[in-house]
């Protein structure tokens, strides 16, 4: 039993690593070839996990050999616009101008009850509201709505906004983030002086607190103590 937890720890630790080299992807936005290299990782992993009489190597060598293959491709598809068509696909027009495209649709075998159903969970259930809707290469489906019925934007009523940027996370889970402190040109010192403002006086009892462009301090204590913002 022990040797079999010291495989599994050591074929686990070999797959999170394989996988972070390979890139950061959800299963849904994998390319065709990328989603076979995972599937064909998990077989050859779970191979030697099951099977005390195998080598270990004889998992983890083929395993680095995918990983090898498939950095490669995804290096060429990056450099060669032929490699990524041959690979990748290329996107499908399945409605353009507002109307269906009914050839795109016999040659990938996508029906309009598909169609709709994907529209519909793009918050689109009116194919009449559709300019053009794309299917990806990852076969996620990209929906452009008619001018008319697209969400109205500041811009269509010549309003000014103001910058916003990313907030800056600065305490998490009671820790304070100095590295993030220290790129907005600020220290504990200043951190602390804010939170005594809400009678905190110690870092441990913050659960999370972050700090907007605009200078708003965002905070939540432990245990549902509540939040708030300057």
């Amino acid at each position: 039993m022990l040797l079999i937890i010291i495989r599994t720890v050591i074929l686990y630790a070999a797959i999170v690593i394989v996988m972070r080299v390979m890139g950061k992807r959800e299963i849904g936005q994998l390319q065709p070839f990328e989603l076979v290299v995972a599937l064909m990782i998990a077989d050859l992993a779970a191979i030697p996990m099951q099977n005390t009489g195998i080598p270990l190597l004889s998992g983890i060598i083929p395993i680095v050999i995918l990983m090898a293959a498939q950095v490669t491709l995804s290096y060429i598809s990056l450099k060669s616009e032929k490699a990524r068509t041959v690979f990748c696909g290329r996107p499908s027009v399945l409605v353009a101008n507002g109307k269906l495209v009914e050839k795109e649709l016999r040659y990938l075998r996508y029906n309009i009850n598909d169609l709709l159903e994907q529209l519909r969970s793009k918050d689109y259930p009116n194919i009449a509201d559709v300019e053009f809707a794309i299917l990806e290469t990852n076969g996620q489906l990209s929906v452009i709505p008619k001018s008319q019925k697209r969400a109205v934007q500041p811009e269509d009523l010549k309003l000014e906004t103001k910058y916003e940027g990313m907030p800056v996370t600065v305490v998490m889970d009671g820790k304070v983030v100095k590295e993030n402190l220290k790129k907005i040109n600020l220290n504990e010192d200043w951190l602390k002086t804010e939170l005594n403002k809400f009678g905190i006086n110690d870092f441990k009892k913050v659960f999370f607190a972050s700090l907007d462009t605009a200078g708003k301090l965002f905070y939540q204590l432990k245990a549902n103590s509540g939040g708030g913002s300057v």
